[in-house]
């Protein structure tokens, strides 16, 4: 049994997820499955349909298990394409019987704005974006009197560093100088540049 749902109201803050329920199966009490193990597992299959694996966790919901995947990819994830990666996804789990002997939930969804940019391609695919981020050093940046942060608007992004654009002006950091960015929610602002489905950004 499958099904797909929406969440947020705001054309930003889309997000995407799939849920994909196994058939019952006897319930034995066991370890729960290795995050390492599934992510290898589960990288190539994640690849062959040009997606990253963002984030793998398991968790319990009763007598059974829950498995969400996160998986990302330039110009966003649909729903067509997430219930693709769930198909694939639990005909691998199933094949390698990965989840053990309990039944699953096997829950797949693309990151949210809520998501932290820690990755290069985070930042690229946050292009367009109003951000905040905490910087690593002190400097001009500082005007809580606290935490020292840099806030500005994605306009470029490298392997090594992104440009911000604040009042007009624009300022290159590299990544080695921020800590993990966070994208704000801009209710009535829309950029066509970052693509006509937002980011399509998860849970």
């Amino acid at each position: 049994m499958q099904g797909g749902s929406r969440r947020g109201s705001h054309p930003q803050a889309k997000s995407k997820a799939i849920g994909r329920e196994t058939k019952p199966r006897a319930a034995q009490a066991g370890p729960p499955p290795d995050s390492d193990r599934l992510a290898r597992l589960l990288e190539p299959v994640v690849h062959a349909m040009d997606m990253d694996l963002e984030g793998i966790r398991v968790s319990s919901a009763g007598r059974r298990r829950v498995l969400r995947v996160i998986v990302d990819a330039d110009g966003g994830v649909s729903l067509d394409d997430i219930a693709l990666a769930s198909r694939e996804f639990s005909a691998r789990l199933d094949a390698e019987s990965a989840m053990g002997e309990m039944p699953y939930t096997l829950e797949v969804s693309s990151p949210g704005v809520d998501r932290p940019l820690t990755q290069p391609r985070h930042w690229r695919r946050a292009a367009g974006r109003l951000v905040v981020v905490p910087l690593t050093t002190p400097g001009a940046d500082n005007e809580t009197g606290n935490e020292v942060v840099a806030e500005g608007r994605i306009v470029a992004s490298s392997q090594t560093g992104v440009i911000l654009e604040r009042d007009g002006a624009t300022r290159e950091y590299e990544y080695a100088e921020l800590g993990p960015g966070r994208v704000q929610v801009e209710f009535g602002h829309f950029d066509g540049s970052a693509g006509d489905d937002g980011l399509g950004e998860e849970d």
